[in-house]
């Protein structure tokens, strides 16, 4: 990590008077933001329980002593209508957790006196337990590795900019007022980081919303003797951990282990994992996980399945755990079935199955530094959806570990249909060569996705950023098809870059159904209306999007969306919604459809009409909102998505 020295702190200008009291009145208001602004300053390599521990302690001690002046005069003038932005008191502990979070990343040197923000904190201290936010998805891993890789100060500039909307003048200001000797080449440092001020505001980064482990995980004893034998075993662990050496144990980057329960070892030994026949799936009636036979060129070593199992058992402190959304990430309830054991690209590998949930543990090929685990929910797959899993992500390529039953892979590009496929190399153990990954940011020219062949057919799976990708389907919610044939993926092309919009939600299917094609009033042809749905592996958190695509276009106009909505889906597939569509006449109209069965659509509010049939279309001005309902056939009503 680069570093910049923090010049002394400059005198006190003159400005606004902040007592302790109007100090501690916005301290306590505005804690879990001062918390998170002192989280994101920290450097990443102090480790996520030390950075929540000390993002407290910097917040915490930024109350005055007696009075001060000055420091609050760094409030920017435009934004002192008052809230938060107008308090002189917030201003002041703001610049205080600046100060010292800058100063918390700066080297130790060698023949001077540390300052107190660059020490472990004092308090707050929890005894027993590690604590550190919940995690977030591919994107905040991104961000949180590129913040890492900015200088204290530019890291400060880039959180400040995104969290507090503070423009570059007051900005400069602020880092100045905090001692950083340049805050213009901070801001520049910090430009090259793309804005991503959403994330800044994610669970990810949020010290507030903590998740707990237990630390040494010892046993407590209740008699004076057991817990005297316990502190000296520690002892004797800590000084074995002194030792010089990189580290290694038998359990790896695992956190210390705690329990004696027969059970809880059983999960824990290599010698007892499940390990199905290579040609078990030939004869059985299943086709999901449960008869994916152990591949790789290291399923016999004892050593990496041993880590592989603590770690996923007892996450150590320096472990990156991921989980898709509804999956549980603790240990296994019995020994889990091995699915794989390699080397894939830099890195050891393992995947490993429990019946409910897939869980990939990876380690470099050089030591145990910087492992990671990552799980997601299978529980009911079947077919496609067990059809593969993703070994490995680098340099924006995938690798996939297909299922035995899989007999070709190839990478097709769902924006160019008639483009056909690219053969990939499946290796013996059934891994695939490195393929294009769907663009993660930015502009979408391509949306590569893996097709996978079989004897029941030709299916198409898309990575969404989690370990398991979602299988693409199209047409009627009551009987999907596989979007793999001709004519279903001229009707995924245009709306292919909407799955952008889907990732990291845990994502079982998506499905394109074009639900109603509406003649446009200037005669230009008909426009198509489509329904992208996503389920999920947990049932909740669907993801549902109507979109408007006129002849001709390239691409499909996102016109409403919703979640948690049963439209679209195979309960209830009736969908309405609208959308302002500009004539080449330059005549502005509400354009509606909903699907079969839509007996009368009606518009209120901004553009007043109505229609029979499941097609509107109303003239209306730029800018106008309507409210839309629908009446089917059968009497009940429907409302449009928003």
């Amino acid at each position: 990590m680069q570093s910049q020295d923090v010049a002394p702190r400059p005198a006190p200008s003159s400005g606004a008077v902040v007592d302790v009291e109007q100090a501690e009145a916005a301290l306590v208001e505005h804690y879990p933001r001062l918390v998170r602004l002192a989280y994101l300053m920290l450097p990443p390599s102090l480790g996520r329980n030390r950075r929540v521990l000390t993002a407290h302690a910097l917040a915490q001690r930024a109350l005055p002593r007696g009075r001060a002046a000055g420091d609050a005069s760094v409030i920017p003038a435009q934004q002192s209508g008052g809230g938060r932005d107008g308090d002189p008191g917030y201003a002041f502990v703001r610049l205080q957790v600046v100060r010292t979070a800058l100063e918390a990343g700066l080297p130790l040197r060698r023949w001077a006196w540390p300052k107190r923000s660059q020490l472990p904190p004092f308090l707050p201290q929890v005894w027993g337990l590690r604590l550190f936010p919940r995690s977030g998805g591919s994107d905040e891993l991104a961000l949180d590795q590129r913040l890492s890789a900015l200088s204290g100060p530019a890291r400060a500039a880039y959180v400040l900019r995104g969290l507090e909307q503070l423009a570059d003048t007051p900005l400069r200001r602020v880092l100045a007022a905090a001692g950083v000797e340049d805050p213009a080449a901070a801001l520049k440092e910090a430009s090259g980081v793309d804005a991503r001020d959403a994330l800044l505001a994610s669970p990810e980064f949020d010290p507030c919303s903590l998740q707990a482990r237990p630390t040494d995980l010892l046993r407590r004893r209740q008699h004076m003797k057991a817990a005297l034998a316990a502190t000296a075993a520690v002892a004797v662990c800590g000084a074995l951990l002194a030792l010089p050496g990189d580290g290694w144990g038998p359990d790896g980057a695992a956190a210390p282990s705690y329990a004696q329960n027969p059970a809880a070892e059983a999960a824990l030994d290599p010698a007892r994992l499940e390990r199905v026949a290579p040609a078990a799936w030939e004869s059985s009636a299943r086709t999901d996980f449960s008869v994916w036979p152990a591949r790789g060129g290291l399923v016999d070593d004892t050593a990496l399945l041993r880590r592989a199992l603590a770690v996923w058992a007892r996450p150590g402190e320096s472990v990156q755990v991921s989980a898709t959304p509804g999956t549980a990430s603790g240990a296994p309830s019995g020994p889990p079935q091995l699915l794989y054991a390699g080397v894939v690209d830099q890195a050891r590998v393992v995947l490993l199955y429990d019946g409910l949930r897939v869980a990939r543990y990876a380690e470099p090929k050089d030591g145990t530094g910087g492992a990671a685990l990552d799980f997601a929910r299978v529980d009911g797959a079947g077919g496609a959806e067990a059809g593969a899993v993703v070994l490995s992500r680098a340099d924006g390529n995938v690798r996939y570990l297909t299922a035995p039953w899989v007999t070709r892979a190839a990478e097709r590009d769902l924006l160019k249909p008639s483009a056909g496929a690219m053969d990939l190399t499946l290796s013996a153990d059934g891994s695939t060569s490195p393929l294009a990954g769907p663009p993660a940011s930015g502009a979408c020219t391509s949306w590569n996705v893996l097709q996978v062949q079989d004897a029941s057919g030709t299916r198409l799976l898309t990575d969404l950023g989690e370990l398991t990708p979602a299988h693409l389907t199209a047409g009627r919610p009551a009987a999907p098809r596989e979007a793999s044939g001709a004519e279903n993926l001229r009707e995924w092309a245009p709306f292919a870059c909407s799955l952008a919009s889907m990732r990291s939600q845990g994502v079982r299917t998506v499905n394109a159904w074009e639900y109603a094609r509406q003649p446009l009033p200037d005669g230009s042809g008909s426009a198509a209306w489509v329904c992208t749905r996503g389920d999920t592996w947990r049932g909740g958190g669907t993801r549902v999007l109507a979109q408007f695509r006129t002849p001709g276009g390239t691409y499909g106009a996102v016109a409403a969306k919703a979640e948690n909505s049963p439209a679209c889906g195979s309960r209830d597939p009736h969908v309405l919604a609208g959308v302002l569509w500009k004539s080449g006449s330059g005549n502005w109209y509400l354009l509606a459809a909903g699907g079969r069965g839509t007996a009368s659509v009606e518009a209120t509010g901004g553009v007043s009409g109505s229609a029979t049939g499941p097609l509107l279309a109303v003239r209306a001005t730029q800018g106008a909102r309507a409210e839309l309902k629908g009446t089917l056939t059968d009497g009940r009503g429907v409302t449009g998505l928003r």
